[in-house]
Protein backbone atom coordinates (compact mmCIF):
# COMPACT_ATOMS: atom_id res chain seq x y z
CA UNK A 1 0.00 0.00 0.00
CA UNK A 2 1.43 3.31 -0.87
CA UNK A 3 1.39 6.29 1.55
CA UNK A 4 -0.72 9.18 -0.01
CA UNK A 5 1.56 11.62 1.53
CA UNK A 6 4.71 10.16 -0.60
CA UNK A 7 2.83 10.51 -3.82
CA UNK A 8 3.63 14.09 -4.96
CA UNK A 9 3.20 13.98 -8.62
CA UNK A 10 2.60 17.73 -10.67
CA UNK A 11 1.33 18.40 -13.53
CA UNK A 12 2.56 21.96 -15.37
CA UNK A 13 1.90 23.02 -19.27
CA UNK A 14 4.91 24.39 -20.60
CA UNK A 15 5.50 26.87 -23.06
CA UNK A 16 7.87 29.31 -24.75
CA UNK A 17 8.24 32.98 -24.46
CA UNK A 18 11.33 34.51 -25.69
CA UNK A 19 12.11 31.26 -27.05
CA UNK A 20 13.13 29.77 -23.92
CA UNK A 21 10.92 27.40 -22.19
CA UNK A 22 8.29 28.17 -18.98
CA UNK A 23 6.01 26.26 -17.32
CA UNK A 24 3.02 26.95 -15.23
CA UNK A 25 1.03 24.57 -13.11
CA UNK A 26 -1.95 22.93 -14.71
CA UNK A 27 -4.82 23.68 -12.10
CA UNK A 28 -4.22 27.52 -12.79
CA UNK A 29 -4.80 26.95 -16.46
CA UNK A 30 -8.41 27.11 -18.02
CA UNK A 31 -7.51 26.58 -21.45
CA UNK A 32 -5.28 27.67 -24.48
CA UNK A 33 -6.67 29.88 -27.12
CA UNK A 34 -5.51 30.60 -30.79
CA UNK A 35 -4.21 34.15 -30.91
CA UNK A 36 -6.74 37.19 -31.91
CA UNK A 37 -6.39 40.82 -31.81
CA UNK A 38 -6.81 42.71 -28.81
CA UNK A 39 -8.33 45.90 -27.59
CA UNK A 40 -5.25 48.20 -26.37
CA UNK A 41 -5.69 50.00 -23.17
CA UNK A 42 -3.97 53.46 -22.97
CA UNK A 43 -0.92 54.07 -20.38
CA UNK A 44 -0.83 50.28 -20.04
CA UNK A 45 2.56 49.02 -18.85
CA UNK A 46 4.29 47.55 -22.31
CA UNK A 47 3.99 44.04 -21.22
CA UNK A 48 0.05 44.42 -21.33
CA UNK A 49 -0.86 44.35 -24.80
CA UNK A 50 -4.98 44.86 -23.87
CA UNK A 51 -7.93 43.20 -23.18
CA UNK A 52 -9.60 40.20 -24.59
CA UNK A 53 -13.83 39.51 -24.34
CA UNK A 54 -13.69 36.17 -23.26
CA UNK A 55 -17.76 34.55 -23.78
CA UNK A 56 -18.53 38.06 -22.31
CA UNK A 57 -15.59 38.34 -19.68
CA UNK A 58 -12.86 41.12 -20.32
CA UNK A 59 -9.73 39.44 -19.22
CA UNK A 60 -6.14 41.28 -19.89
CA UNK A 61 -3.61 39.78 -22.26
CA UNK A 62 0.06 39.66 -20.98
CA UNK A 63 3.13 39.53 -23.69
CA UNK A 64 5.10 36.88 -21.23
CA UNK A 65 7.99 37.43 -23.55
CA UNK A 66 8.27 40.97 -22.91
CA UNK A 67 7.00 40.67 -19.33
CA UNK A 68 10.15 38.97 -18.75
CA UNK A 69 12.26 40.77 -20.45
CA UNK A 70 12.70 39.47 -23.53
CA UNK A 71 11.42 41.59 -26.08
CA UNK A 72 8.25 41.25 -27.36
CA UNK A 73 6.23 38.53 -28.81
CA UNK A 74 7.07 38.21 -32.65
CA UNK A 75 3.68 37.83 -34.93
CA UNK A 76 3.15 34.05 -35.88
CA UNK A 77 0.31 32.24 -36.77
CA UNK A 78 1.22 29.28 -33.84
CA UNK A 79 0.65 31.90 -30.93
CA UNK A 80 -1.53 31.16 -28.43
CA UNK A 81 -3.03 32.64 -25.35
CA UNK A 82 -2.84 30.68 -22.49
CA UNK A 83 -6.20 31.46 -20.31
CA UNK A 84 -5.45 31.08 -16.64
CA UNK A 85 -7.22 32.03 -13.20
CA UNK A 86 -5.32 33.31 -9.93
CA UNK A 87 -6.76 34.66 -7.17
CA UNK A 88 -10.74 35.03 -8.65
CA UNK A 89 -8.50 36.46 -11.39
CA UNK A 90 -8.55 35.63 -15.27
CA UNK A 91 -5.60 36.19 -17.38
CA UNK A 92 -4.45 36.02 -20.73
CA UNK A 93 -0.44 34.79 -21.44
CA UNK A 94 0.28 35.26 -24.83
CA UNK A 95 3.35 33.06 -25.70
CA UNK A 96 4.88 31.19 -28.95
CA UNK A 97 4.00 28.01 -28.73
CA UNK A 98 2.53 25.35 -26.06
CA UNK A 99 5.31 22.17 -25.71
CA UNK A 100 3.74 19.84 -23.67
CA UNK A 101 2.05 18.17 -20.27
CA UNK A 102 4.72 17.98 -18.23
CA UNK A 103 4.34 15.36 -14.78
CA UNK A 104 6.84 15.50 -12.43
CA UNK A 105 7.75 14.38 -8.99
CA UNK A 106 7.39 17.46 -6.39
CA UNK A 107 11.19 16.60 -5.42
CA UNK A 108 11.85 16.82 -9.05
CA UNK A 109 11.56 20.76 -8.96
CA UNK A 110 15.07 22.48 -7.90
CA UNK A 111 15.04 25.97 -6.22
CA UNK A 112 15.45 28.90 -8.48
CA UNK A 113 19.74 29.71 -8.54
CA UNK A 114 20.02 33.14 -6.12
CA UNK A 115 21.29 35.18 -8.82
CA UNK A 116 20.64 38.47 -7.12
CA UNK A 117 17.44 39.29 -8.95
CA UNK A 118 14.50 39.94 -6.39
CA UNK A 119 12.41 40.09 -9.80
CA UNK A 120 13.40 36.43 -10.45
CA UNK A 121 12.88 35.09 -7.62
CA UNK A 122 9.35 36.56 -7.43
CA UNK A 123 7.94 35.14 -10.50
CA UNK A 124 10.20 31.88 -10.87
CA UNK A 125 9.35 29.33 -7.91
CA UNK A 126 12.03 26.94 -9.20
CA UNK A 127 13.32 24.86 -12.56
CA UNK A 128 12.74 21.72 -13.71
CA UNK A 129 15.12 19.56 -15.73
CA UNK A 130 13.61 18.38 -19.27
CA UNK A 131 15.30 16.43 -21.74
CA UNK A 132 15.74 19.65 -23.95
CA UNK A 133 17.20 21.89 -20.93
CA UNK A 134 15.24 23.32 -18.21
CA UNK A 135 11.97 25.11 -18.04
CA UNK A 136 11.25 27.51 -15.61
CA UNK A 137 8.45 27.51 -13.06
CA UNK A 138 6.19 30.33 -12.98
CA UNK A 139 4.83 31.82 -9.92
CA UNK A 140 1.30 33.55 -11.84
CA UNK A 141 0.53 36.06 -8.97
CA UNK A 142 4.14 37.20 -8.69
CA UNK A 143 4.08 37.79 -12.71
CA UNK A 144 0.76 39.58 -13.02
CA UNK A 145 0.19 41.63 -9.79
CA UNK A 146 4.37 42.51 -8.91
CA UNK A 147 3.65 45.97 -10.51
CA UNK A 148 1.27 47.12 -8.91
CA UNK A 149 2.85 45.40 -5.34
CA UNK A 150 5.81 47.42 -3.60
CA UNK A 151 7.17 46.41 -0.33
CA UNK A 152 6.00 48.25 2.59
Amino acid sequence: MSDPDTRSDAEFVTFQAGGQSFSLDITHVREIRRWSAVTPLPHAPKEVLGVMNLRGSVIPIYDLSARFGLGPTAENPRNVVVVAMIENQTVGLLVEAVSEILSVQRSQIQDTPDIRSESTKQSITGVIPIEEGMTRVIDLAAVIQSRGRQAA
